[in-house]
């Protein structure tokens, strides 16, 4: 493609709309590829000259392993991959095998070809998919230089490799430059400006220029590595021109938790208009720099994810309010059965032959006697050499000397451990044939039961509690090995044998000839005529992991060998060659069973010699003149990969060689290819026979040995479509999506066999219809041992018609092998059925995806072809996981590049969307004991996430397609008529509640004395002077300072004094108050009020985190206009310091008081303001969504509201409260400072920032004072809960309790934390809190406090409510523990004075108490207006001064910007009256639209931090419809990805959204303000300017 290299993002906008257009035309198919390349040529061709003299990338050879795929496509990788024939080059073949860089299971050179077709379709439509970011720390994967090279500019069209990464040559340095020319970069190598560090200066261009330089864009784009440019880029998009304030430095993000800072996102400092709320903010990209690298990648998943999805709209279901999942409608075009019922096929009758024994045992007692010299069983050592034969003579006498040591020498003289009929487990390595079979045959003539299982190697095997499963339902309770195995167990430190995870108590009995007693001479073993007791057990894994005993009687034991010695034309004295494993499955039944009872000598090849010298088998089929070989696909590969090394091999002995896997559809190209090299050195075509088996049903079906010159059997080519839909249809339109399979030849001697359907009733398929294979056969299993309950659905199955009906009496077992019957009663298998994954309604199966997986040249990436593909359930369907082991070469590049080529091949072969695609390092996946991949057990590390991919890619967008419809809003035309009409009346009664009345005070002296805060100070002071009214402690818990009525007054008056006494203060001015939380704050308010100022109070920054506390510090002084700072001696070194001159202009602060030592001086008069209507003091405070505002509070409002909470609290001046709070703002503000002054109760002062230090310190002031009330924030009950969780029983050591608790209220600005205030009470229930003593309180900045749980009321309710309605903004209740209910507790009885309402946001007309809604309020104490330096008077008006558009349009409500509930209660109130409780649900700013449902983001923060251990905080936010989720990752990085997809999975499952990215962050990044609540638009922007420094950034497709 010509445009490579060209970043798309910095044409010209009408050249990007040209090629929109193009782009449209050719998906819309008016348009014809070449057309469309010749169009986009000539557009992109004056952009083109810079980028012409870059060299292609040099192709790399695609490594063939099999002699077939010499001519396997090498495609370039990028988007000049041409896979047609021309690029194919012959490579000289490597000697000696590569090391099985693909499992040859799936190798099939048809389906290469046709997937490298179907990748090369999809080249032109490249999805330019956005390359994960990774800390470079966090996998040492590789070497550093290949760790994460960068990736292609983001809106290129296409493949995400770019042309300039040429390796190891690039710096970081050119990394973070090339992200300023618009590519963006995938390492975090750039992310400048991590935890506060100095500003590096503009990255150095690089040594070698590889990015060319774009044509200049019309505006530079800013660089992110300057934070000046970036607040540049704040101050264009977001400040008004007429303002004139110059924003601070954006402060540099992630600060440590310690040090709470409120940072507002922006300069702007006014009150958001809620009707722009936040959507007009997002088109400008929140004013981030147009070239950040973040934005770019979501561009970039957001072009992916414009293309279309596969099913049309129709096929979404309706999200119901009960959210019924509609099934999609099917496709009318799908291919359907249409053949007859099958008849039940039968196989040849089993011939009776005069001298078969008429037990197994009985042969070898036969042969033992009669044949004592001939050879049973040769073992191998590890080099491929002879290591011992074992003759039929010693096979005998041993067996028979193990038999009787069972039944006689086990335990002491006269208890007889074992009894016939017991179960014993067999524990022998592959290496070790002989122990096995003298152990195997013991147990026949002893009549104990074996069970052979492997060699537990550690504590953690793969699947080893399922072993004890196995052993504990076959009630094993002795274990079988041999001496050097009993060595090799693992041992506890004392020597015994390691109590294996689930496993029961087993003695271990050692098996050498030399612990064994040789019988006396009238000792024989009894040996019955074949019956149908059980023989043995063979253990078999479901497909979730379970292991069961599959029981095989006698009779079956022996028919089975029977019907195989038939089948397979075994004679008297033939030699065998096994490379299977000897212990169950094929390797048991013909090396172990068959070959005794027909006097074969069996040659038993062990897969580690197989691992060392892969032509073994066949050497030693030459060696021998062997006549039958028993092998799998993987043995035939590994022979042809070293057969160069042999010269003088010949297989023309071999009249059978038995593929034991040839039921796997897969195995047919392993047989072609095979058979390709060795039929020079003699192999026969018609030996090769393919079986099917299974444990239930065994062998099901094998291809008889042929006649030399017959004709071949035939393959049937089907579609894989068909096949997806169960029913067989020869392929013909499209060759790339084709599967060949192979016959496994006829059914077994004496067996009946049928197909019947997979799931529901065993209905009998049609002929071209895939069912499941059910056979009946004397040979067959007989019961899953131990387990009645599964046994009968599988081997008790009774065939139905099309009507239902039984076909017969005789039961059927079922194989779990898929398939059907073809001409001349042939069978095909197409697939198991534990590796059938259902897919919206369609089967898929997981070897075929596995085989196309590894189609896709996965040399450079897939360690030794080590694939697993699994399917979990998400959200009502089933959703394909492919999990590889990647090569510990392969960089990020080409692992990235492979698994989005793999998405397509498997998309474009299968029409299946794969929902995650995962690579894990090299030999991470839980192996099986010969090798393989443990599915289940990997399946439940990807769900438990303890996978640790290096690489993930979660594609839920593309797959999950049975998302419920988009809510579409209706309009509401609502007026006074809608009340009779019904829009309203969804709830019986509108939504409004009150407190109680203020009352009146008949006292007009205390009217008077309180109607200013001043007036009540100076009244206190002269009646009742040395009542103490604060107390300040200590981290100790020691009073530092304490402040009587006449102290305080005095303080306040020396403040005056001074203020008073500067020339440019005058009454009126704004005066900030910097001081740390004390008394020293509380006197300089008083001290302000004296003097006619108006108090302004601002946390002071924090002296170790300057350069990002102090610029919240500086704009709130400038926004305020501040005439002068009153603060300490201390915090005025730090404001005129070095550090902070670095991060603010220091010469241009307002004058600064030192108000540590005033001269005693009093001010001439104490000032009186005119009337209450005149400004008190400013609350300044950034909310969540970052807006820093300001409100007016009047004298009235602050005497007003003191008197509701004396009233609501019970406070009088004998009282005592504890108050652990941030005293800046809000109602903390009101109880530090204001209250004592009012009520004149002693208020115990106890500031947050010491529980750090010391975090029993409140809990013990509240016990050692005795207090009845307390205040506290919601910071401080998580300090306290996580960190005196688990030290209770310390406390009540120290005589800590809290028995005299009586209320303790939270006081916030939120939706209640109803787990973290009822995890509080339970903690400290043994210390004596009641749990009925925590409650909450709610304010917001139109009114501070609305709600407070005070002494009086009754107590907070809880309701659930169910969360599918919120979204929809309706209320509607659900019992405790109803699925997708959400606990919700009242926020405090409303205050005295307060009235509140229920109104829609959007008409402003009163709701129903059934509906969700914005809550206004109307009360004495609302705030006056917001504070602002533009004066914008509509705003105020609209949040302070609103009246309803109908019910009662007298009323002025202040808007809280907070949407709750009123539910009327069963409880009662004071007055007698039934309780209104109002519920707060969230802060409307904060919701999330997406879907056209309200989303509130704690929910999803909830569901998400539950989702992982390792997840600490989490908080979500949307970005141009993404949502976009932020988690805090608390364990080790390797953990990092584990969390992508249990967090997509969680959302997905539980809000039914699908999550855009993932980003995975350090503990403490998310920043957290004063309150204890996230700033998560703050967080948005620092994500969107590339400054969170992440560990992973995952952007789901």
């Amino acid at each position: 493609m010509a445009e490579r290299g060209v970043d798309v993002s910095a044409l010209p906008q009408e050249v990007r709309e040209q090629l929109a257009e193009l782009d449209l035309e050719l998906s819309e198919g008016d348009i014809t590829q070449k057309g469309y390349e010749k169009k986009r040529a000539k557009v992109l061709a004056p952009y083109l000259t810079q980028t012409q003299n870059l060299a292609p990338p040099p192709a790399y050879d695609a490594q063939s392993p099999g002699p077939s795929s010499a001519s396997a496509s090498a495609p370039e990788p990028g988007p000049s991959n041409s896979s047609s024939s021309s690029s194919r080059h012959r490579r000289t073949r490597r000697p000696h095998r590569s090391s099985g860089t693909r499992d040859e299971r799936y190798r099939s050179d048809i389906h290469t070809e046709a997937v490298q077709a179907a990748l090369a379709k999809h080249k032109e439509e490249k999805m330019a998919l956005p390359m994960p970011t990774k800390r470079r720390s966090t996998y040492v994967q590789s070497p550093i230089d290949n760790c994460t090279p960068p990736d292609s500019s983001s809106s290129s069209d296409d493949e995400a490799v770019s042309s300039e990464s040429t390796g190891p040559q690039q710096s970081p340095d050119t990394w973070i430059n090339s992200s300023l020319h618009g590519s963006s970069t995938s390492s975090s190598a750039s992310s400048t400006l991590s935890h506060g560090e100095s500003r590096p200066t503009q990255a150095p261009q690089p040594q070698s220029q590889q990015v060319p330089p774009l044509p200049a864009p019309a505006h530079p784009p800013h660089s992110h590595s300057q934070p000046s440019a970036l607040a540049e880029a704040y101050a264009q998009t977001r400040i008004d021109p007429g303002g004139g304030v110059g924003p601070p430095d954006v402060p540099s993000q992630a600060q440590a938790r310690g040090s709470r800072v409120d940072l507002p996102a922006n300069a702007v400092v006014r009150g958001m208009s809620r009707g722009q709320s936040r959507s007009s903010m997002m088109e400008t990209a929140d004013g981030v720099p147009v070239s950040s690298r973040v934005s770019t990648k979501i561009q970039q998943l957001l072009n992916t994810l414009k293309r279309p999805k596969r099913p049309p709209l129709s096929e979404f279901f309706m999200d119901d309010q009960e959210e019924i999942v509609e099934v999609p409608q099917a496709d009318p075009n799908t291919p359907r059965p249409e053949g007859r019922q099958i008849i039940p096929v039968k196989g040849e009758p089993l011939g009776v032959v005069s001298n078969w024994p008429p037990a197994l045992q009985a042969a070898l007692t036969r042969w033992g006697a009669t044949q004592g010299k001939s050879p049973a069983l040769t073992a191998l050592d590890i080099t491929g050499k002879p290591l011992y034969t074992l003759t039929y003579g010693k096979l005998w006498s041993r067996s028979v000397k193990l038999a009787y040591t069972l039944l006689n020498k086990l335990g002491t003289k006269n208890e007889q451990i074992l009894k016939p009929g017991d179960r014993v487990a067999l524990v022998y390595p592959n290496s070790d044939p002989g122990m096995f079979w003298v152990a195997f045959y013991g147990c026949l003539l002893a009549e104990v039961i074996p069970v052979p299982i492997e060699v537990p190697l550690s504590r953690k095997d793969a699947g080893s509690s399922q072993v004890g499963f196995l052993l504990g339902s076959c009630g094993v309770g002795l274990a079988l090995t041999s001496e050097i195995c009993l060595k090799g167990l693992p041992k506890t430190p004392t020597g015994e044998i390691l109590q294996f995870k689930g496993w029961p108590r087993l003695k271990w009995v050692v098996t050498d000839s030399k612990y064994l007693t040789k019988p006396s001479k009238d000792w024989q073993p009894h040996i019955p005529t074949a019956n149908t007791d059980t023989a043995y057990i063979e253990y078999k894994a479901s497909k979730e992991g379970t292991v069961m005993g599959v029981a095989v009687s006698k009779v079956a034991m022996l028919t089975h060998c029977q019907a195989l010695t038939q089948a397979c034309n075994y004679c008297e004295g033939e030699t065998l060659v096994n490379v299977l494993d000897f212990k169950k499955d094929m390797g048991l039944w013909h090396g172990v069973l068959t070959s005794v009872m027909n006097r074969i000598h069996t040659i038993s090849v062990p897969y580690a010699v197989m691992k060392a010298c892969p032509l073994s088998w066949v050497q030693r089929v030459h060696i021998h003149k062997a006549r039958v070989a028993l092998v799998k696909c993987r043995d035939l590969h590994w022979a042809m990969m070293a057969h160069r090394d042999q010269r003088d091999t010949s297989l023309a002995s071999l009249r059978m060689l038995i593929v034991a896997d040839g039921a796997n559809p897969w195995s047919v190209s392993s047989c072609d290819a095979f058979l390709n090299v060795f039929q020079a050195y003699g192999l026969k075509p018609e030996v090769i026979c393919p079986c099917a088996t299974s444990p239930e049903a065994m062998t099901v079906a094998i291809r008889r040995p042929g006649v030399p010159g017959a004709p071949l059997p035939a393959r049937a080519i089907l579609s894989m479509t068909g096949l997806s839909h169960g029913v067989i249809r020869v392929n013909t339109e499209d060759k790339n999506s084709a599967l060949t399979v192979q016959d496994v030849g006829h059914v077994m001697p004496g067996a009946l066999m049928c197909i019947v359907k997979p799931d529901g009733p065993p209905m009998l398929c049609k002929t071209d219809e895939i069912g499941e294979i059910v056979v009946n056969s004397r040979a067959g299993g007989t019961m899953y041992y131990g387990l009645s309950g599964v046994t009968k659905n599988t081997f008790e199955v009774i065939p139905v018609n099309a009507s239902g009906a039984p076909i017969g009496e005789i039961p059927f077992v079922r194989s779990g092998l898929l398939g059907f019957v073809g001409p001349g009663s042939l069978i095909f298998v197409v697939g198991k059925n534990e590796g059938l994954l259902m897919v919206s309604g369609r089967r898929h199966n997981a070897d075929d995806l596995v085989a196309t997986a590894l189609a896709v040249e996965p040399v450079k990436t897939v360690y030794r072809g080590r694939i697993a593909v699994f399917s979990v359930t998400v959200f009502y369907d089933e959703r394909i996981v492919i999990v590889a082991e990647q090569r510990p070469d392969a960089s990020e590049e080409d692992s990235f590049q492979w698994m989005s080529r793999v998405l397509q091949a498997i998309d474009s072969i299968h029409q299946v969307g794969l929902y995650c695609l995962a690579l894990v390092p090299a030999n991470t996946l839980p192996k099986t004991p010969l090798g393989g991949i443990h599915i289940s057990d990997t399946k439940q590390l990807f769900l438990e996430g303890s996978l640790h991919p290096c690489n993930i890619l979660m594609c839920p967008h593309t797959c999950v397609t049975n998302m419920p419809k988009p809510r579409q809003k209706q309009p509401v035309g609502v007026g006074p008529a809608s009340i009779m009409v019904g829009n309203l009346v969804a709830g019986k009664r509108i939504a409004q509640a009150a407190g109680r009345d203020l009352g009146l005070i008949e006292d007009q002296d205390l009217v008077r004395k309180h109607q200013f805060l001043t007036e009540a100070l100076q009244w206190r002071a002269q009646t009742d002077p040395d009542h103490t009214l604060y107390v300040l402690l200590n981290a100790k818990g020691v009073a530092v300072c304490t402040a009587t009525c006449v102290q305080l007054h005095k303080r306040a008056e020396k403040i005056a004094a001074a203020l008073m006494e500067r020339s440019g203060i005058n009454i009126g001015e704004n005066v900030v108050l910097l001081y740390p939380p004390g008394i020293d704050l509380i006197a300089a308010f008083y001290g302000c009020l004296y003097a006619g100022c108006i108090p302004v109070t601002v946390r002071p920054p924090h002296p170790q985190n300057l350069s990002a506390t102090l610029p919240t510090v500086r704009m709130i002084i400038d926004v305020s206009k501040a005439a002068c700072i009153l603060t300490t001696q201390v915090l005025t070194k730090i404001l005129r310091s070095k550090e902070a001159a670095a991060t603010v202009n220091i010469k241009t602060w307002p004058i600064i008081i030192d108000t540590d030592d005033l001269p005693r001086k009093r001010p001439p008069t104490i000032y009186k303001p005119p009337n209450a209507e005149m400004i008190a003091y400013l609350d300044f405070s950034v909310s969540t969504t970052g807006m820093l505002t300001g409100v007016k509070i009047s004298h009235a409002a602050v005497s007003a509201l003191c008197r509701s909470i004396k009233l609501q609290c019970e406070l009088y001046s004998s009282r005592q409260i504890a108050i652990c709070l941030d005293p800046y703002c809000g109602l903390g503000f009101v109880l530090w400072c204001l209250a004592s002054v009012y009520s004149g109760h002693q208020s115990i002062l106890i500031p947050p920032m010491e529980l750090e230090s010391s975090l029993t310190l409140w809990l013990g002031t509240l016990s050692q004072y005795r207090i009845r009330d307390t205040f506290c924030s919601y910071s401080v009950m998580e300090l306290c809960t996580k960190g005196l969780g688990g030290q209770t029983e310390m406390l009540k050591a120290r005589g800590v309790n809290l028995s005299c608790v009586r209320s303790c209220v939270v006081i916030a600005e939120e939706r209640p934390r109803l787990a973290l205030t009822h995890s509080f009470s339970k903690l400290f229930k043994d210390l004596g809190l009641s749990m009925r003593a925590v409650s909450t309180a709610f304010g917001s900045r139109v009114n501070l406090a609305i709600c407070l749980q005070g002494t009086t009321g009754p107590d907070p309710s809880t309701v659930y409510v169910d969360m599918k309605s919120l979204r929809h903004d309706r209320v509607r209740l659900v019992e405790r523990g109803a699925p997708q209910s959400l606990p919700l507790m009242e926020s405090g009885t409303i205050l005295p004075g307060v009235r509140v309402i229920i109104v829609n946001p959007e008409t402003r007309g009163p709701l129903g108490d059934s509906h969700l809604g914005e809550i206004w309020v109307n009360s004495p104490h609302n705030a006056t207006g917001y504070y602002t330096i533009y004066g914008e008077e509509n705003l105020q008006a609209d949040h302070f001064n609103t009246k309803l558009s109908f019910g009662d349009p007298q009323t002025l409500w202040a808007r809280t910007g907070y949407l709750g509930f009123v539910k009327r209660t069963e409880l009662t109130d004071s007055s007698g009256d039934r309780h209104d409780a109002l519920f707060v649900v969230g802060s409307l700013d904060e919701t999330l639209e997406l879907r056209g449902l309200r989303y509130h983001p704690i929910d999803i923060e909830t569901s998400v931090s539950r989702a992982h251990r390792s997840i600490g905080e989490s908080a979500v936010f949307t970005w141009t419809n993404l949502l976009v989720v932020v988690a805090e990752l608390c364990g080790s990085e390797q953990d990092a990805l584990d969390l992508v997809p249990l967090v997509t999975n969680v959302v997905l499952e539980e809000h039914h959204l699908i999550v855009g990215v993932v980003v995975i962050v350090d503990p403490g990044v998310i920043p957290i303000n004063s309150r204890g609540e996230k700033q998560r638009m703050h967080l948005r922007d620092s994500f969107l300017a590339d400054q969170l420094d992440p560990i992973y950034v995952a952007y789901n497709m």
